[in-house]
Order: C-alpha cells, then structure tokens, then sequence
C-alpha cells in the first residue's frame, strides 16, 4: 500500500497500539477480551513479547500515524512450544480492508523466521471471520482446526479458526 511504512514499535507507540486494540475489544469478535487493557497494560505486554527476542511491529501512515500494529508471542509458554509464534494483527478501523493487514502479516512472517521461528499459528477467534481467514490464506496458512463455541461474547458462541504456515525451513531441520 502506497504510503505505508513498516517498522519495530517503539514504547512510545504503544499508546496507540492500545487504542487500535481497545476498539477491536469493543466492537468485534477478533480477540475474545471483554475489556480493553489500559496503556500500562499494553506496554506490559510489548515488553514481554520485545524480552522474547519477538517482533512487534506497526504500521505508519504518510504522516507517521499507527494505523496499525502486529506482533508474534510464544503459541504457549512452554520450553517445547519455543519455536512455534502466535501472530496477532489488529489495524484501525478507518483503514481495515485496505492492504494494511497483509502488508503488516508478510512483515512479521519475515521477522519471525529471523527471530528463529519455525512454525507461526493464527488463532482466529470468530469463524465468521472470512477478513482474517482469507488473509492469512492469502500468505500461505492453511486451516488445521476449528473449535466449537469456545468463545461467548456480544451474547453469542464464537468458533475459533485454527491456521498454520511453517517460517523458513519450517520442521525439515533442526533449529539452530
């Protein structure tokens, strides 16, 4: 997308990382939180996920605006699973469906497999989700699961979509 630049967040992005975030919380079905994490929070975790060696990155506009942000964290905390990266993406609302998020996804599919991940999963809360779905289809993720009404919010059941692509050499060697 024209305009667009790429780069590792800073803390001082953070704030607007978080007001992205919080109307996501608010408005859709994208994360199951209920409650948008205050800027504190949000710093939290963009520590914890930078303390991993992982990449945060955002989006900015021509006139060097967050219009979107996205990062990898560990699929789950243990030792084993170190390899394996969750991919969140979240773009702000005036500019979703506009190239963002699959210039921001390709961008951090690169930064993971620098960081040495092998496999990157998306966890897509909603099935009705085909904005995501075909995103991540679109860079090369293909569906490995779905998980029944595991999620309830805006008074209904929500199915989560499971979506994997291998980083880089993917499980054909052993990491370094």
């Amino acid at each position: 997308m024209p305009g667009i630049t790429i780069r590792l967040a800073t803390e001082a992005d953070i704030p607007a990382c978080a007001e992205i975030y919080r109307h996501h919380v608010q408005h859709g079905t994208g994360t199951f939180e209920m409650y948008g994490p205050d800027d504190a929070e949000m710093q939290r975790r963009y520590g914890d996920v930078r303390s991993r060696g992982l990449p945060w990155l955002v989006a900015l506009d021509v006139h060097a605006m967050v219009r979107g942000f996205a990062y990898a964290n560990w699929f789950r905390p243990r030792d084993a699973y170190r390899f394996a990266v969750e991919d969140s993406i979240y773009v702000a609302a005036a500019f979703r469906r506009s190239g963002i998020g699959r210039i921001l996804l390709e961008a951090l599919v690169d930064a993971s497999i620098t960081a040495g991940a092998r496999q990157m999963v998306a966890v897509i809360g909603d099935a009705a989700n085909t904005g995501s779905i075909g995103l991540h289809r679109f860079c090369g993720f293909e569906e490995i699961g779905r998980m029944r009404s595991v999620g309830r919010k805006f008074d209904r059941w929500l199915d989560v979509v499971l979506m994997q692509r291998a980083l880089g050499p993917g499980d054909t060697t052993a990491p370094a």
